[in-house]
């Protein structure tokens, strides 16, 4: 009767599952090597989340010579979202995750979207059925609606198992005549389970948690012939020879279902490794991240906001392993490929995604790349959202990279760039068309009063020094000429005999050639934006005074 059924419900599925087998054969990898994916389903935008997931999972299968790929997931047409898979693939290529093989690419075991997969998906639910493993459910909507609200209303576990499994033992005869009316139906695993039985799930990250047995007759084939998710990728994971699968861990519960159904269709299960969720800190408590409330959350957030791309690469990684920071700090001289991730340091709990710590490994990202990197790559983000400050960042090409290169090479190399967007909001001073815009808005932060005499006597005996000292110790001679202390201690331990100290005469030189109270080298300043401008910039703080 099984084979017969099956015949029946399949008359149009023609290729089998041993031919499928046949087609998918073993991957000729190294020992040890993982096959990892990602699998998104296109129903939304492409979020940190994803991006998580698939940072790790291709780190992993790189790391031991194995294979990355990307499926995607499109069982559920009614949620597909236009342009979803495309923003997917911008997604990974923005944040340098590279695969090989997969939709869009190719490889010996596609097609790697399931839509285009749905022959194989029934002829392993035909060959259930021929083993009296899964059967035809002709319950309608609103008898499964009325089930669930008894269910919910006597606290009972959701689903058709044993006595609300109504179908389950139909005859041959009774199926036939549920066809014959032209009832629809779905396909159901026939489970073997017993949930008073326990399983063990040996997951990489959290260690082993024990979980009730699967004994719910899960949909397999949904009325349209499409597999459901669960169904779907259990197949695809087994024919693609997956070995490592890394998901979020609200999978947990799901796992006795996709243990049962690797076990009904004989493939050896893959190693789960499961995800602690990205959360964030808000007044003081913890709670998930939020597409609705946090735009960080969105992928596409980054590149706007002017974050690097291996700036948040570096993130993901110390979010990913507890020791990667430290690694980091240490090795200024390499990249996250050296770097061997390990799933005993992955977190088990909550990651707290931090914006804060995320601009702090940015900072430091910055500082170890060469100005001529930082200025090409801005380049690109301001060409593309603020035209205005490309064109003055290409008329200033060599004033530009100068400043970016200030402090680069010492052994405390500055933090002051975060993002893309902090280059022209440190660097816009050594503009002339930033600078002369707004008196009133250039020196907006500088307060005190400021001790001309002494700063025209310094544009007089100003020399193009060499050395920093030569010229530190020019206004050194300076100061103490004209009743300044020529250091800070000597000032502290007698103020009353100064007008102020070296570091003052200094800062007022600062505030007038730049209009900020904090900057990099000041020596290094006044040899990119020169004497001649200075000696404006002082008339330009003086006018309307």
């Amino acid at each position: 009767m099984n084979k017969e059924l099956a015949d029946l419900l399949f008359k149009d599925v023609k290729i089998t599952v041993e031919e499928i087998e046949e087609k998918y054969k073993e991957r000729n990898l190294p020992d040890g090597a993982y096959v990892t994916r990602f699998g998104p389903s296109p129903t939304g935008f492409m979020h940190v989340g994803n991006l998580y997931g698939a940072f790790i999972s291709s780190l992993l299968a790189k790391q031991t010579g194995g294979v990355f790929y990307l499926r995607i997931e499109d069982t559920d047409s009614k949620r597909e979202k236009v342009g979803a898979i495309e923003a997917i693939i911008d997604g990974l290529k923005a944040f340098d995750i590279n695969y090989t093989e997969g939709y869009g690419v190719g490889g010996d075991y596609g097609p790697y979207i399931q839509s285009e997969r749905v022959d194989i998906y029934k002829a392993y639910a035909k060959k259930l059925v021929s083993e009296g493993k899964a059967y035809p459910c002709f319950m309608t909507e609103e008898e499964l609606a009325e089930i669930r609200s008894g269910q919910e209303l006597r606290k009972e576990k959701i689903g058709i198992y044993g006595s609300y499994a109504v179908d389950r033992d139909l005859s041959f005869d009774e199926i036939k005549e549920h066809l014959a009316k032209g009832d629809s139906y779905v396909i159901r695993l026939k489970s073997p389970g017993d949930s008073h039985n326990n399983i063990i799930l040996h997951d990489l990250i959290k260690g082993d948690i024990t979980l009730p047995e699967n004994d719910i007759d899960e949909v397999i084939l949904k009325k349209d012939g499409i597999p459901t998710y669960h169904f779907a990728h259990v197949i695809d994971d087994h024919l693609m020879h997956t070995t490592h699968v890394l998901r979020g861990d609200e999978w947990v519960p799901s796992f006795p279902k996709h243990l049962q159904l690797n076990q009904v269709l004989g493939f050896k299960p893959c190693k789960y490794a499961h995800i602690a969720p990205l959360t964030k800190k808000e007044d003081g408590k913890i709670r998930k991240f939020s597409k609705r409330k946090d735009p960080e959350f969105a992928v596409s957030y980054y590149e706007e906001a002017g974050i690097p791309k291996d700036g948040v690469r570096l993130y993901l990684a110390t979010l990913a392993n507890t020791n990667f920071e430290e690694w980091y700090l240490q090795n200024k001289d390499k990249s996250i490929e050296d770097f061997k991730f390990s799933f005993k340091k992955m977190p088990t709990g909550g990651t707290l995604f931090d914006m804060e710590k995320l601009n702090n490994i940015c900072r430091t990202y910055f500082s170890r790349i060469s100005a001529e990197t930082i200025y090409n790559d801005a380049l690109d983000y301001y060409k593309k959202y603020d035209q205005d400050f490309y064109e003055l960042m290409v008329k200033d090409k060599d004033k530009l990279t100068a400043f970016l290169n200030i402090e680069r090479d010492s052994k405390r190399p500055r933090k002051d760039i975060a993002t893309y967007k902090d280059i022209k909001i440190e660097s816009s001073y050594i503009f002339n068309d930033i600078f002369y815009q707004d008196r009133n808005e250039t020196y907006k932060d500088i307060n005190e009063d400021i001790d001309f005499d002494i700063v025209n006597k310094y544009i007089e005996i100003y020399q193009d020094f060499n050395s920093e000292d030569e010229w530190y110790n020019q206004i050194k001679v300076l100061a103490e000429e004209n009743g300044y202390a020529p250091s800070v201690k000597m000032y502290k331990e007698n103020p009353t005999l100064y007008k102020g100290h070296i570091g003052d005469v200094c800062e007022m030189i600062r505030h007038l050639l730049t209009g900020r109270v904090k900057t990099p080298n000041l020596y290094q300043l006044l040899k990119i934006i020169g004497i001649e401008e200075f000696k404006k910039r002082v008339d330009f703080y003086t006018t309307e005074k």
